[in-house]
C-alpha cells in the first residue's frame, strides 16, 4: 500500500475509504511491526502514520491513527505519559468532530491508562463505558477492539473478577474460532493461564502451563515475537515458583536474546528483571 500511495488520488480516496490509505497503512503496520519484536520501529511507524494524517487533513484518518497505533502501541511497551497524551488528543479531536465511535476508544484507553497506574476502581468503570459507546456507535470490531479486552480481561483479574476476566478470554476465543481472526490468539490463551492462575483451583497450575504452551506454540507458527516474550515470561514465572529455575531460564533467555531493539519497553524490561532473579 505504501509503496503504490499516489498522492494525486488522495482525496478520492479518502472519500471511498474514509480515511486516507498512507495513514492507515502506516497506523497497521506500527502494530504488525510490534508484534515482530520490533517496538521501537513500531513507535516510529505510529508517529508517521499520525504526520500522514495531519497532512491529509482528515478528522476521521487522525482518530484512526491515535487508536490503532499511537495509544495501542504506547500502552503496548508502557510509555504511559505517550499513552496519556494520545488518548488526550483523540478524545479532544473525536469530540469536536462527532465522531463517536473514536471518542468511545478515547475513553476506554482512558480507563486501560488508569489501570496500569494501578487505579483499577478508576479504569474498569472508563473501560466498560468505552466499550458500550462502541456498541451504540455500531463501530464494527477491529484489532484494537481486541486490545481493548484484552486490558479488560486483565483489569477484571486485578480486580478480583477473575470469573468476569475468563468469560471475556472466552468470548474472544470463541470469536477468533468464529471468524478466523486470530493474530492475537497467543495473547488470548497467555491471559486465559494467567487468570487460572488466579483463580487458584485444584490443577490450575497445569492447566496454565498447557495455557502457556499453546499459546507460545502460536505465536513461534506466527513469527510474533512479543507475544512469545510475553507468554515465555508468564510460563517461566509459573516454572520458577515451582522450583524448575534452570527450565525457566533456558526457555526465557533464548527468546530475550532475539530481540535487538526495545530493550527500554516494559515486556523486556521484566523479562530483563526475571533473568536476573532466575540467575
Amino acid at each position: 500500500m505504501l509503496a503504490h500511495y499516489l498522492p494525486s488520488a488522495q482525496k478520492s480516496r479518502i472519500i471511498r475509504f474514509q480515511s486516507d490509505q498512507r495513514a492507515m497503512a502506516r497506523a497497521h503496520l506500527a502494530l504488525i511491526l510490534w508484534l515482530q519484536g520490533l517496538p521501537d520501529q513500531a513507535v516510529r511507524a505510529a508517529k508517521s502514520s499520525i504526520e500522514d494524517a495531519r497532512a491529509a487533513n482528515h478528522a476521521n484518518s487522525l482518530c484512526h491513527t491515535l487508536a490503532v497505533a499511537a495509544c495501542a502501541i504506547a500502552l503496548l511497551i508502557g510509555d504511559l505519559a505517550a499513552a496519556e497524551h494520545y488518548a488526550e488528543v483523540l478524545l479532544d479531536h473525536a469530540t469536536r468532530h462527532a465522531l463517536a465511535h473514536w471518542r468511545a476508544f478515547g475513553r476506554s484507553y482512558q480507563g486501560a491508562l488508569a489501570i496500569a497506574r494501578g487505579d483499577v476502581i478508576k479504569g474498569l468503570p472508563l473501560l466498560y463505558a468505552g466499550v458500550n459507546d462502541r456498541g451504540k456507535a455500531g463501530l464494527v470490531a477491529v484489532s484494537t477492539s481486541r486490545l481493548i479486552g484484552f486490558l479488560m480481561a486483565e483489569a477484571l483479574g486485578r480486580a478480583g473478577q477473575v470469573a468476569g476476566g475468563l468469560a471475556v478470554v472466552e468470548e474472544a476465543l470463541a470469536s477468533a474460532e468464529s471468524t478466523g481472526e486470530r493474530w492475537a490468539i497467543s495473547e488470548v490463551l497467555r491471559l486465559k493461564g494467567e487468570l487460572l492462575l488466579l483463580q487458584g483451583a485444584p490443577g490450575a497450575a497445569a492447566a496454565a502451563a498447557d495455557h502457556f504452551r499453546q499459546a507460545l506454540d502460536w505465536a513461534r507458527r506466527q513469527g510474533a515475537l512479543s507475544w512469545e516474550l510475553r507468554t515465555a515470561t508468564s510460563l517461566a514465572q509459573l516454572w520458577r515458583d515451582q522450583g524448575r529455575p534452570t527450565e525457566a531460564m533456558a526457555l526465557l533467555q533464548p527468546v530475550y536474546d532475539r530481540f535487538t531493539e526495545g530493550f527500554a519497553t516494559a515486556d523486556l524490561r521484566e523479562a530483563k528483571s526475571l533473568l536476573q532473579r532466575l540467575e
